[in-house]
């Protein structure tokens, strides 16, 4: 589903985009009295489809469960899914805004969807929740309406982006500019170099314990043709096929320049200022934002829980972990 605003959004940045046109997905029944919604915020290159890339969450007796819950998910400004990006075609212009696409933020992507919930008539959600920039998303939204979200669920996230997984997202966009498709017309520009990239960003969301553990070639024998080669190989090509490398580009700008307390004072200060009940989930072996990230907001949201999903598979854990999580989520919403 999609909805349409014709007035011209304002940017963090500063730039103007003319229009916005918004993706949605939308799972179960509104109850009468609009007390049962779960809204989704998604990960970074997912879309608003919860069901096809979150494993066993909507399914009846999991955390998402459609006959229970109307879970919302929208996908967010600059992914190539349906809302405004990079794909776009730009209306001053009739052309594909491409490389030309301004800066957007995680607080760009909040303010979307603050207008979508609006037109939808949400004024209140049971539970907000996210993994990742998804959890950026959920924290910014309780921020700045802390009365939107009854329970906010916070998985294997950050208040702000740290160098380390800043130096990871430049050594992405440094494949991408390598790519001199990148700066071409053509629809498909930089497509290999987002590859490389995708490469570059498995590393960080598995880490030495999972590759280890899932790559190792059976046979020490080989001179060539290892398995965490095709592996690399194959997951490059997967995201070269479906997303777009403007819209990557974009998307990777706006991790980095994630910081939930810019312009509103200490960290400390605005997690205070949640009033949503708060669960605060990290995963053991996660290096890109590993459990000591989470710390800050334990210690200063004032009704919070805190849980740490023992997990080999580091950052992904919290797709791979399914079951651990569903126990998790379900405790804390009943």
């Amino acid at each position: 589903m999609k909805e349409y605003f014709k007035e011209p959004f304002r940017l963090e940045c500063g730039a103007v985009l003319p229009e916005l046109e918004i993706e949605y997905t939308t799972y179960g029944t509104l109850s009468p009295a609009r007390d049962n919604v779960i809204w989704v915020c998604h990960a970074l290159t997912a879309d608003s489809r919860v069901a096809e890339w979150w494993p066993h969450t909507v399914e009846k007796g999991r955390f998402l469960d459609p006959e229970r819950w109307f879970v919302v998910c929208a996908n967010f400004l600059s992914s190539p899914y349906g809302t405004t990006s990079p794909v776009s075609h730009n209306p001053l212009t009739g052309r594909r805004y491409g490389a030309d696409f301004p800066m957007i933020t995680v607080r760009d992507m909040v303010a979307a969807h603050r207008l979508l919930a609006g037109r939808l008539g949400i004024e209140r959600v049971e539970l907000l929740i996210g993994s990742s920039i998804g959890g950026f998303q959920a924290m910014e939204w309780a921020v700045i309406d802390p009365d939107f979200a009854r329970r906010v669920a916070l998985i294997a996230t950050c208040t702000r982006s740290s160098a380390w997984a800043i130096a990871f997202n430049e050594s992405q966009r440094m494949a991408i500019e390598a790519d001199p498709t990148f700066y071409s017309a053509a629809e498909d520009g930089g497509a290999a170099g987002m590859a490389a990239a995708r490469s570059i960003a498995l590393l960080s969301y598995r880490g030495p314990e999972a590759y280890n553990a899932t790559q190792t070639d059976p046979d020490g024998e080989r001179l060539e043709g290892f398995r965490a080669t095709t592996y690399q190989q194959h997951q490059g090509e997967k995201l070269r096929r479906r997303f777009d490398a403007h819209c990557y580009y974009r998307l990777t700008e706006a991790v980095d320049s994630h910081n939930l307390a810019r312009g509103r004072g200490s960290v400390a200060e605005v997690l205070q200022g949640i009033k949503a009940k708060a669960l605060v989930v990290a995963i053991t072996s996660d290096i890109l934002f590993p459990p000591s990230d989470h710390d800050v907001m334990v210690e200063n949201i004032p009704s919070v829980e805190y849980r740490l999903i023992d997990s080999p598979f580091g950052h992904d854990g919290f797709l791979v972990e399914y079951e651990q999580l569903d126990r998790i989520i379900k405790e804390f919403v009943s």
